[in-house]
């Protein structure tokens, strides 16, 4: 198995705050991983997701992609602008040779919770044969949610992604534990992945600040959850894991799990 670690967007020392030079700062820096951050909207042409590829595939960088936030599947008057949001991030995937595409589902509203499971999952469906028909090499990477109002239950990524063809799963470790009042058993959320047989699983993780409604805001790694538990366990298996740092710290969180990676043995090459 494989580790690929690195931070969601351009890092913070990098000289230029743009995709190319956060790309060598990654490499500078003995990282090997990096999400393009789309959240505020697709920006970048393919001329230069190609460019962020060559790049990338370069200086040995595994890239994602985080789409737009405004995103809501559930919302049958949002769902076009929405999958075209996330479609505009797969294009852009696919030219620079990334695999996952985050996105944050929707939000239940008023519709009961099985009428919201088959609005999200036609709408994947809808994607899925559009990815297919493109022939991009992409997944639709349906992002474990931290706040109760929120479609993107593990359970509920998972069933979809067992439904619907490229399309998997991404764990946000931080936004499960806050989801959850506090608590996280890595063990059983990695153990429940294994369904889908992945060769790579691609999480987020962060500490993060919580209330009853769920996430709050995303902390530096001085909080909870703690990392170290995670990292062992995530040494037993046998898939690939890549790990992107949503802490404001961005690299220097990178950094330290690197850091706690190598203490437990991983060597990174």
């Amino acid at each position: 198995m494989k580790i690929y670690l690195g931070p969601a967007g351009v890092p913070v020392s990098a000289s230029k705050h743009n995709t190319i030079s956060g790309i060598e700062t990654v490499a500078k820096l003995g990282l090997n991983a990096m999400e393009v951050e789309f959240v505020q909207g697709v920006k970048m042409g393919n001329d230069l997701a190609k460019k962020a590829g060559e790049v990338a595939k370069k200086n040995g960088i595994l890239l994602s992609v985080h789409a737009p936030y405004f995103i809501n599947l559930c919302n049958p008057a949002k769902v076009k602008e929405s999958e075209k949001r996330i479609m505009d991030s797969c294009e852009r995937a696919h030219y620079m040779g990334a695999k996952f595409v985050a996105f944050h589902p929707g939000f239940y509203g008023n519709l009961a919770k099985e009428k919201a499971y088959e609005l999200v999952k036609n709408a994947c469906q809808e994607m899925s044969e559009k990815i297919r028909a493109n022939g991009w090499d992409v997944f639709l990477g349906l992002e474990t949610t931290g706040k109760h109002t929120q479609f993107g239950t593990l359970e509920e990524n998972i069933k979809i992604s067992k439904e619907v063809k490229n399309c998997g799963v991404v764990i946000d470790f931080a936004h499960i534990y806050a989801r959850q009042g506090g608590k996280i058993d890595y063990k059983k959320v990695l153990d429940s992945i294994e369904v889908l047989k992945p060769s790579l699983v691609h999480c987020h993780f962060s500490n993060i600040e919580f209330t009853m409604k769920g996430e709050k805001r995303h902390l530096v790694l001085d909080h909870k959850p703690d990392f170290e538990p995670l990292a062992k366990e995530m040494l037993k298996r046998k898939f690939d894991i890549t790990i992107i740092s949503e802490s404001p710290i961005l690299e220097q969180d990178s950094l330290k799990m690197k850091k706690i990676f190598e203490k437990l043995g991983y060597r990174f090459d």
